[in-house]
């Protein structure tokens, strides 16, 4: 399974990327705009830090704008994907960016009918937004196993890109179903690594190694 990082915190990219932890980044304008400095400029950075997709998120609702909206940021880097709504504007304009070779994220997804649709329209990936589902009291692996469940049965190439990961928990359960990428925040894939009992067996690893006063170096 691959891991995005969902940020656009270049430092949180570049650490997660040092460690062998990012596969590709999730950004959109709003994560951008935190950081005060100019879109595209912020993408094209990215892109250069890291070998795997960026989604750039179009910021137009109607698909004529999406679509002149996704050209231009497609020509920030060979490896920007344009990020599009699961509306039927964006679906159309990921119908004809698709067709011009361009690789699409489709994203807001919250239905395997959404998802059927994002595939049949040429989607790269389609991503689901668990949080956002178990917030409405909806289980989102749900969503995650129907959808894996539709593309298994008619060959879709289009990957599932779960989102809204709340919990390292969401991150095992996604593998477990076969969601094909996770994109979470940096804490959130860092948190991956801990454990209590790790915590507990360390300290009495630390305490016996004093004790008997061992060095390596």
């Amino acid at each position: 399974m691959k891991f995005f990082v969902d940020t656009a915190d270049v430092d949180a990219i570049r650490e997660l990327n040092d460690l062998g932890f990012c596969d590709g980044v999730t950004t959109n304008p709003s994560l951008i705009k935190k950081s005060g400095r100019d879109i595209l400029e912020v993408t094209k950075e990215i892109c250069d830090l890291v070998d795997g997709p960026v989604s750039a998120e179009v910021v137009a609702l109607d698909a004529d704008t999406m679509i002149a909206e996704g050209r231009k940021l497609a020509q920030i880097a060979d490896n920007v994907v344009i990020k599009l709504p699961l509306t039927l504007d964006g679906l159309k304009a990921c119908k004809v960016l698709a067709s011009e070779g361009h690789k699409i994220n489709v994203t807001l997804c919250f239905s395997a009918n959404q998802a059927l649709l994002a595939a049949k329209a040429g989607a790269t990936f389609i991503s689901p937004f668990i949080g956002r589902l178990d917030d409405i009291n909806i289980d989102g692996l749900d969503l995650i196993e129907d959808i894996r469940t539709i593309y298994d049965n008619y060959g879709y190439d289009t990957e599932i890109l779960a989102a809204s990961i709340r919990t390292v928990n969401h991150i095992s359960e996604c593998a477990k179903i076969g969601a094909d990428v996770i994109t979470a925040p940096a804490n959130v894939i860092k948190a991956m690594a801990n454990h209590v009992l790790t915590d507990k067996g360390l300290d009495a690893f630390v305490a016996d190694i004093k004790a008997a006063g061992i060095k390596i170096l």
